[in-house]
């Protein structure tokens, strides 16, 4: 086990976890709610540094981030584990890990073999993903640093319950981060998470005050989040606190893991979900896991011609020099062209 980071003795032995906002209270023996962080003898451990438990290839656009060195790979790796519960979990089988199996488990990985690897595998970032990166924070801030270090841009995947203190400091190292917003009530959020949506807002607003590229992703589920109320919400909320340029995925939903009785998503939710966050301001909204023409393509917000061409994850076309469109010249709000020796290059917002 590798000493955790962000906690402070209380009374009996116990300790209180400061990593995530559910600030655990973890008796001695015990874990806290993301099954990996243990009380030992009156000290915070965590159970998976440097145990991977699976890792990946991916083009970046999968995360899903469209603003983020388009059409590269990048580098995908994760633990078992997670904060949350959620109903629909599509990882379920190692994000429930701990929770439901009592253990854990992984390949043992260091952080200067997961950078190997990367750039062996010519990725330009390292994806923290699958499961929350924040339960495994000690392993991907060791990670990161070598990282940037080589060059490689570093990605959370996340749920946005990690703490303010945690992530001021990871921020001079992480680069940017898709956040999975799942719903715009309190109680959707506590039915499908058991968490509260005021604290993935409060992270949220952490992430563009400190700098770190955002994208924001919310899975559509009918009869559950797909309401006018909530998506109109969702929308206003990445417009007028997070910014016009921060793209937002609305996605499709299949059902999976607890949340079986829930139908998929229509094309036709999904289109509205995308009108209303244009109707906001918002100046990238995209549609996945569907087919759609127009919801998977980049427009630049200066002169409306299509700056990148996507099929799927792939892009087939990029009508950009140095994040500006060919055709106007106007910047593209996002990362592009990582300089040498790791620093964050290009940032257009």
């Amino acid at each position: 086990m590798h000493e955790a980071r962000f906690w402070e003795q209380g009374e009996n032995g116990d300790v209180r976890c400061r990593l995530c906002r559910f600030h655990c209270r973890i008796a001695p023996g015990r874990v806290g709610l993301c099954g990996v962080r243990e009380n030992h003898d009156g000290t915070l451990y965590t159970r998976v540094y440097g145990r991977s438990i699976t890792e990946a290839v991916d083009p970046i656009e999968k995360k899903p981030l469209y603003h983020v060195e388009p059409g590269s790979l990048s580098f995908s790796i994760a633990t078992v584990g997670c904060n949350f519960r959620c109903l629909h979990c599509q990882n379920y089988q190692i994000s429930q890990w701990p929770s439901e199996r009592g253990q854990v488990a992984g390949e043992r990985l260091t952080p200067a073999e997961v950078v190997r690897r990367a750039r062996a595998a010519g990725c330009r970032s390292i994806a923290y993903t699958y499961t929350e990166p924040t339960i495994y924070y000690e392993y991907a801030f060791d990670t990161a640093v070598l990282a940037r270090r080589a060059g490689l841009r570093n990605i959370f995947v996340s749920n946005g319950y990690i703490e303010t203190a945690p992530l001021e400091a990871i921020a001079p190292w992480l680069d940017a981060a898709n956040i999975d917003l799942k719903g715009f009530r309190d109680d959707v959020y506590r039915k499908l998470t058991g968490a509260s949506l005021d604290g993935v807002l409060a992270t949220m607003r952490d992430y563009r005050r400190l700098g770190i590229w955002l994208e924001v992703t919310t899975l559509i589920i009918p009869g559950i989040n797909d309401d006018d109320g909530q998506l109109k919400g969702i929308a206003g909320f990445i417009a007028d606190e997070l910014g016009p340029e921060v793209p937002w995925h609305v996605t499709a939903f299949y059902p999976t893991y607890r949340l079986l009785d829930a139908p998929p998503t229509s094309p036709e939710i999904l289109c509205r979900a995308r009108q209303f966050g244009l109707d906001a301001g918002l100046r990238h909204v995209y549609t996945g896991n569907v087919h759609d023409p127009e919801g998977g393509h980049t427009y630049c917000a200066g002169c409306g011609r299509k700056v990148i061409k996507r099929r799927g994850f792939q892009v087939v076309s990029l009508r950009l020099d140095n994040g500006c469109c060919r055709q106007c010249g106007n910047r593209l709000a996002g990362l592009f062209n990582i300089g040498p020796g790791g620093e964050k290059g290009t940032s257009c917002a």
